[in-house]
């Protein structure tokens, strides 16, 4: 990601679960020489794979935020409710029109 690029909202829940849940990144160290002809060679490199445990506060921001997701349906009235699935099946058939 470039200094000056502003993450998505999926970028950010993306990189808060995988810091959730723990992953693992490949560090390269490289080493060059010149050799008699002037060129620069690569000549020594080592990858070296390091585990990052995971994180309980970011575990508990994801939770937070999945029950207040799967909650949202509860306080409705019926009529509420009705008007959801509406647009909801509405967006299903226009996702479904666009071949998504």
């Amino acid at each position: 990601m470039g200094k000056s690029k502003v993450p998505s909202f999926k970028e950010l829940e993306s990189a808060l679960l995988k810091k959730a849940l723990g992953y693992d990144h490949d560090e390269v160290v490289e080493e060059y020489t010149v050799d008699e002809e002037g060129e620069v060679k690569l000549t020594k490199k080592k990858v070296t794979t390091k585990h990052f445990s995971p994180d309980i506060p970011a575990a508990k921001i994801l939770l937070e935020e999945f029950n207040k997701n799967t909650n949202i349906y509860e306080n409705m009235t019926e009529i509420e409710l009705q008007k959801e699935k509406n647009k909801l099946i509405k967006l299903l058939k226009k996702e479904g029109k666009n071949g998504n």
